[in-house]
Formats: C-alpha cells, structure tokens, sequence
C-alpha cells in the first residue's frame, strides 16, 4: 500500500464515520476522491480525511447533508478549524443519558439508529456507550440514579447491542470464544468487545455470562479457538476456578480482562492480562490471532 493511503475500514475508524455512510458520500456528493491499488482497492488520501472532518462539522452546525457536502468540496483545508467528532460525540452522550434516565426507549434506540448509521460501530461503542456506562455506574453508586433505571439502561442496551451481533459466529476467520466466569453476571463489556471482534474478521462463540467452567472447558476441546477471553468484575469470581483455568490456559491462549484480572492472577494461571476498553482490547486480539493463525 502507498505509504500515506488508507484502506476504506482504516479510513472509517480514523474519521468515526462508518463505511456505509463513506461510500453513500462519495457516491451522491462526490465528497471523495481516492485512488485504486494495484488490485483495485480504494485508497483513501489526508484530503479525503479533511474533506470527511469539515462535513461533519458542518452537518453539526446544521446544515443538510447535501450542503454540507458542497461545503467541504468548497473549503480550502488551511482553512478548517481541526473540528472532529468529540464534542458531538458528548452531546450524544447526554441525548442517549436523558432518554435512558426518563424509561424513553423510542428515544433512546432513535439515538443510537442515527450514531449507528453516522459512525462507525467501534466510535459509538467507544465514544458513546463506554462513556455512558461509566457514568451511570457513578451515578448509581453515589445515589443519583436508581436500581429501575441503571437496570432499565443496561437491558436496553445489551439488548441493543445483542441484535447487531446476529452473524457473528460466521466466516471464515479465527474463531474466539467469550465468557465470564461463574457466578459473575456482567456481560456488556464483553458483548462490545465480541462485536469489535467481529468487525476485526474473527468468528465469536459468545457463552456470556456466568458461565459454567466445564462447559468452557469442553467447548475449548470441541472446537479449538483461537484464543478464551475471560471478563471477570470481581476477582472471587476467577479465584473460585483458579484450577480450572489453569487446566484451561494449558490447552489454548487464554485471555483475563475487566476489573477482575490483574497481571498476577493471569501470570499465575499461565493465562495474558488485558488492559484496556473493549474496542481497544479486540482491536489488539485480532490483530494477535491473525498472525498467529496465518
């Protein structure tokens, strides 16, 4: 690839715009102008990222699509403003916060249609949902939102973000399987990091949450992943199968993440501590079992 050039999911994560919504722009706006590869792949220049940037600032201002197009053709690059995503990004936040708060579900999916077909998936779990999820667990722990609405949000969302996962078992690539150990009942995170997963090539076999430990280990032996990723909230969780998983980290890279793990506890079970959000987490898993699986 010419240095300088990015393929179109590179390009997608960069500006946090989904592929979709790129090809939309270059085909009815003539927003893009890339170049082909030798074996026909579209190349994606710095211009194209500027001209992609002042769209959205101006579609923020209001403007219409359209026009926010004619804009950004129009704008010479020295003179935009570095304007990108972050601060709509935390207007959205607060959008999908109040309609969350209130029980408003027509409001709060009505917010995440307009992110899903604006951003790219791995923006709106990074930039949005994390941010939101943080801030409602605070604000649960410091009383200001109660047991009905911080549940209400986390069904709702898992929900969510369970129908856009249909399929993700499929293809062709390294296959992954997700859990958390027994007795532990967070699953959110993992979803978003099965997703991103997804997105990265990689087949997921989701177990979820509380998982029964033989069940992990027979499924490891049935079909052969990639790797185990074990999300753990609470790190009693994973030393109540401290055996098992050593047992397990024997027969297949195993993987610790979320508030559970710790360095030690992976370096004794033989197992690899993950730090890091889940989107930030499956980007650097994938990229690992697919050189390792090459």
């Amino acid at each position: 690839m010419d240095a300088g050039y990015l393929r179109i999911g590179e390009f997608s994560q960069r500006v946090g715009v989904s592929p979709e919504r790129l090809r939309a722009w270059e085909k009815r706006y003539d927003l893009l102008t890339p170049d082909r590869s030798a074996g026909g792949f579209r190349l994606y220049s710095d211009a194209d990222v500027a001209r992609v940037e002042r769209m959205l600032a101006h579609l923020a201002d209001g403007a219409s699509a359209a026009e926010a197009a004619r804009l950004a053709r129009e704008t010479p690059a020295a003179a935009e403003p570095p304007i990108i995503g972050p601060l709509r990004l935390d207007d959205e936040v607060a959008r999908l916060r109040s309609c969350l708060d209130e029980f408003d579900d027509a409001g709060a999916h009505a917010v995440l249609d307009e992110l899903l077909t604006t951003f790219a998936l791995e923006t709106v779990l990074r930039d949005v949902v994390l941010p939101y999820l943080r801030d409602v667990g605070d604000r649960w722990l410091t009383g200001e939102v109660t047991v009905g609405q911080e549940h209400f949000a986390s069904n709702l969302l898992r929900a969510r973000l369970l129908s856009l996962a249909q399929g993700w078992g499929q293809g062709a690539g390294p296959r992954a399987v997700l859990a958390a150990p027994p007795g532990d009942h967070h699953d959110l995170g993992l979803i978003m990091c099965g997703l991103s997963l997804w997105r990265q090539g990689l087949r997921v076999v989701f177990l979820g949450a509380d998982s029964p430990i033989d069940t992990l280990i027979t499924t490891v032996r049935t079909i052969r992943p990639a790797f185990v990723l074990l999300s753990a909230a609470n790190p009693a969780a994973l030393d109540a199968v401290r055996e098992e998983l050593r047992e397990l980290s024997a027969q297949v890279p195993l993987y610790l993440a979320a508030g559970g793990a710790s360095p030690q506890l992976a370096d004794d079970l033989g197992a690899k501590y993950l730090d890091g959000d889940p989107v930030s987490v499956a980007i650097g898993l994938a990229h690992s079992a697919v050189v390792t699986t090459a």
